[in-house]
């Protein structure tokens, strides 16, 4: 099966079983990464910080044991290139987490979601 699914704007994207688009619930993971990352470059660019670029890598545990599988772990791990302080970068994440990602803290409700970081010197 393959979807190609659109919103009001005209955007689309698809959803597929069996791999050959993202799956439904690979897209909810997508979702936190994106949706998280927009608020912390955000967060770290009224902190007049210079970050060079982010990368971040979500993962996520299902319930084996229920029909539907659901989330029941996510973890998000982001990679900061720049010159960024540690206590500026725990500070935009915890505010992500906690205050401005509608994603994150949807699925809070429902699972452990979770977060770690690396900050990594950007060399041009």
């Amino acid at each position: 099966m393959h979807f190609e699914l659109s919103n009001e704007k005209g955007h689309t994207l698809e959803l597929a079983s069996g791999g050959k688009a993202v799956g439904p619930m690979e897209s909810v993971l997508m979702a936190v990464a994106g949706c998280s990352s927009i608020d912390v470059v955000s967060i770290l660019k009224k902190m007049k910080l210079d970050l060079k670029d982010l990368k971040v890598e979500v993962n996520g545990e299902r319930a084996t044991d229920q029909v539907p599988a659901v989330f029941t772990k996510i973890h998000a791990h982001y990679k900061l290139y720049g010159d960024i302080p540690e206590v500026k970068a725990e500070r935009a994440l915890e505010l992500t987490f906690t205050k401005y990602c509608s994603v994150s803290v949807m699925l809070q409700k429902a699972a452990e979601v979770t977060y770690s970081y690396e900050i990594i010197e950007y060399n041009e």
